[in-house]
């Protein structure tokens, strides 16, 4: 982590009692606010407070984990529109760049910081947590519970701004989790389960969003709601357990490959999280055009339940 201003002496103070380590701090793709109080001011870490602004205010801007890097999900570069669809990862060189430009090197492990409020908000995590992983850096966790479990657990906060370093960060493309419409087509044909993570009313085509051009879901597709994988009330992400009952219900056999996707991948961002990373079950992938993509094609089956 690289501070500035009175940060950096905070940091000094905290390295000496938390020495750097080298990359991946830990190998949970979840920690607790105690771990992230433990680890502050270690080199090796950068927090990355990925809140949006709530009625043109960023929080970050009045209270944040010291020494954490202002990196908001909607308006930092992390998705973009592509050929009209929205959402979309910008591609190997826009993101690692503007990774680097947060002051993220290959050696450093980064822990992501949403809000907390619900599964939609947490979901901005994920995404970015994928993002991370499609880079080929596995030196990444969240936060569970966001900065709302950070508050409760009494962690401290600042409102002094950390400007990052920019640096070099060298991306290794991991195609395999990002899924394809082609991949899509053919998991069609050979089988292979397909996830949807949106609510059931848009699963079941009662309703839709504004960028799918029309309702229904994948044919033979399954529904696993992203609120099911969060309890907004006590701030906090499925465990294993709870993961594997859920991967169970929808018919999704231990280590079976599967396909998530909800309207633009930010949703299926959750599914995947859970299922793979918590669950464990590395073979699932995820659809990053998801139904906003394959819907632009009127020529691609789309059914209503």
């Amino acid at each position: 982590m690289r501070f500035t201003g009175l940060a950096a002496a905070a940091a000094a103070v905290l390295a000496l009692a938390s020495p750097a380590l080298a990359e991946r701090l830990t190998d949970q793709p979840l920690v607790d606010s105690a771990w992230l109080e433990a680890h502050l001011g270690n080199e090796s870490l950068v927090i990355l407070d990925v809140r949006d602004a709530v009625e043109k205010a960023f929080a970050y801007d009045t209270a944040h984990i010291p020494g954490a890097i202002k990196a908001p999900y909607s308006t930092s570069g992390w998705r973009e529109e592509l050929q009209g669809v929205p959402g979309q990862f910008p591609g190997v060189e826009k993101a690692a760049a503007l990774i680097g430009s947060l002051g993220v090197d290959n050696d450093e492990h980064v822990v992501i910081v949403p809000n907390g409020t619900d599964s939609s908000e947490f979901g901005a995590a994920t995404r970015i947590y994928w993002t991370f992983k499609v880079l080929g850096h596995d030196a990444v966790s969240i936060l569970d519970g966001g900065a709302r479990a950070w508050e409760a657990a009494g962690g401290p906060v600042t409102a002094e701004v950390t400007l990052p370093q920019p640096t070099t960060f060298n991306a290794t493309f991991r195609s395999e989790l990002l899924a394809t419409t082609e991949d899509v087509q053919k998991a069609l044909a050979d089988g292979t389960p397909l996830i949807d993570g949106r609510p059931a009313a848009q699963f079941h085509g009662q309703s839709k969003s504004p960028v799918v051009a029309a309702a229904g879901t994948l044919p033979g597709a399954v529904n696993l709601e992203n609120g099911k994988l969060y309890d907004a009330e006590a701030a906090k992400f499925a465990d294993r357990t709870r993961v594997a009952a859920l991967a169970l219900d929808v018919g999704l056999g231990e280590g079976k490959p599967a396909i998530a996707f909800c309207n633009t991948g930010h949703w299926a961002s959750i599914i995947w999280f859970g299922l793979s990373e918590v669950g464990g079950n590395h073979n699932v992938t995820m659809y990053d055009g998801s139904m906003a993509e394959w819907t632009a094609d009127p020529s691609r089956p789309v059914q209503v339940q």
